[in-house]
């Protein structure tokens, strides 16, 4: 696949405020952290330490700072629109199974483990502000020995969470802190809770397919002709080039409008009875960058979410 180059200019970092928080990504918490106005930082499952963002409106989400995971994103009215499998271990053995996993800097398998080290490593909260009732929270992971035995290069990853009334935005920036270039692939593996024979995607006809279903190693390659997506069986399909907006009915009562900016492509994926057990309650619909994208010393790249419902 041709390598995909994107350059941005190094962001202004306030590093006075990034010392000021960085020591809160402790190994567990022995008492709840309030920094601002609708961000605390509390005990999880595990007794792994967990954000908790919670909005005047009645909507509240929760991040857990192993693998920098958003595990939660509870609407108004109480539900919960993504989805945690129900064999998920929080115990930094393996990454956090379900919530909005991040996978970087490869995204599946390659040179590397699967989907890279960002999920299995702690982030550290480095801002959080209050914005007109939306609370905003930062998150910050660095290179470091284990990172470096397989990926020997420095670099930074940024990823600032938004909660408003019914939506939730993320913003992830990679910067390259090293002295020589480097590329990598990345995407967030976006579990949302749904009735599997119900849900649908929109948005995504005449886009160009990669259908890993025969064989992951060969996927074969096709266009998009449907208006509507389903999932009848096992499917793991990318879509090149996709539209910066899709439309998820979750097959549940709810149209999740998911909006991106620089997210080139979108992976559709449940497993089917590879999973038994949870297959029917969810679909991934992520926002992916499988080209790859190279940076230069002290270059930039920022991919934004956007997942919002009426």
């Amino acid at each position: 696949m041709a390598m995909v180059s994107m350059s941005f200019s190094l962001p202004n970092l306030n590093l006075r405020r990034v010392n000021r928080y960085s020591g809160m990504a402790l190994a567990s918490v022995n008492k709840e952290t309030s920094t601002t106005v609708g961000v605390r930082v509390t005990e999880g499952e595990g007794n792994l330490p967990k954000v908790v963002l919670t909005s005047p409106h009645g909507s509240e989400a929760e991040i857990y700072l192993f693998g920098g995971c958003l595990t939660s994103w509870k609407v108004p009215n109480g539900k919960d629109l993504l989805f945690v499998r129900p064999d998920a271990v929080f115990n930094k053995k393996k990454p956090i199974s379900g919530g909005v996993p991040h996978c970087f800097p490869q995204f599946g398998p390659g040179a590397i483990q699967q989907h890279g080290f960002a999920r299995n490593l702690d982030w550290s909260v480095v801002d959080s502000d209050n914005a007109d009732g939306n609370p905003v929270v930062t998150l910050l992971l660095k290179d470091g020995p284990y990172s470096r035995s397989m990926w020997d290069f420095g670099f930074q990853a940024l990823y600032k969470v938004i909660l408003n009334s019914k939506s939730i935005s993320t913003e992830l920036t990679i910067t390259n802190t090293d002295n020589k270039p480097f590329s990598f692939t990345s995407a967030l593996h976006t579990y949302f809770s749904a009735s599997v024979t119900g849900a649908s995607v929109k948005g995504l006809k005449g886009c160009k397919t990669l259908d890993k279903e025969l064989d992951p190693t060969n996927p074969v390659e096709g266009k998009e002709e449907r208006d509507v997506v389903i999932f009848p069986g096992f499917v793991d399909r990318v879509y090149l080039d996709a539209p910066s907006e899709l439309q998820l009915d979750n097959g549940l009562g709810d149209v999740i409008t998911i909006k991106n900016t620089n997210w080139s492509d979108t992976v559709l994926w449940n497993p089917h009875l590879q999973m038994e057990a949870c297959y029917k309650d969810f679909v991934c619909v992520e926002n992916a960058q499988i080209g790859n994208v190279q940076l230069e010393p002290q270059q930039s790249w920022t991919a934004k979410q956007h997942l919002s419902i009426d």
